[in-house]
């Protein structure tokens, strides 16, 4: 899978609010809500967690490795639920903009993914980059009856 580059900027949003879920459902510095999404046309995940009464996304692969980073569906805090860190090897990301602050991830940035917050609600936004995994939920044509 392509990476992208170490300090890429957010894209702007380019498409329409995508629902993800009620507002309570993000417990200040709780277990982050999981989604699909399509990263340069691949699926890949992403996670939005509730940090400093903000909401904030993005997609769920270390700089360093592209790994996922939840040590448990979800968790991706460390201990004192003070940075985002990456199971795998350890590099830790400030939550508030996703910046590598130490371990092996260097300058890098964590990919953002556009959320908003409003009526109780929590959406996010398809960027140039990072699109809605459409899944063809079309019914089943019935089988042909045999001769």
């Amino acid at each position: 899978m392509p990476e992208a580059p170490a300090a890429a900027p957010a894209a702007a949003p380019a498409g329409p609010p995508q629902p993800l879920c009620a507002s309570q459902a993000l417990a200040e510095r709780g277990q982050a809500i999981g989604f699909d999404v399509l990263l340069w046309s691949q699926p890949a995940r992403a996670f939005a967690m509730r940090f400093d009464s903000r909401v904030v996304a993005y997609i769920n692969r270390c700089v360093h490795v592209p790994v996922e980073m939840d040590w448990q569906p979800g968790q991706f805090l460390d201990m004192d639920k003070r940075w985002i860190v990456c199971s795998i090897h350890g590099a830790s990301y400030e939550p508030a903009d996703g910046r590598c602050v130490g371990g092996p991830c260097g300058r890098g940035k964590l990919l953002r993914v556009h959320v908003a917050e409003a009526d109780g609600q929590v959406h996010w936004y398809p960027s140039e980059d990072i699109r809605p995994l459409v899944v063809d939920t079309a019914p089943a044509l019935p089988e042909s009856p045999r001769p």
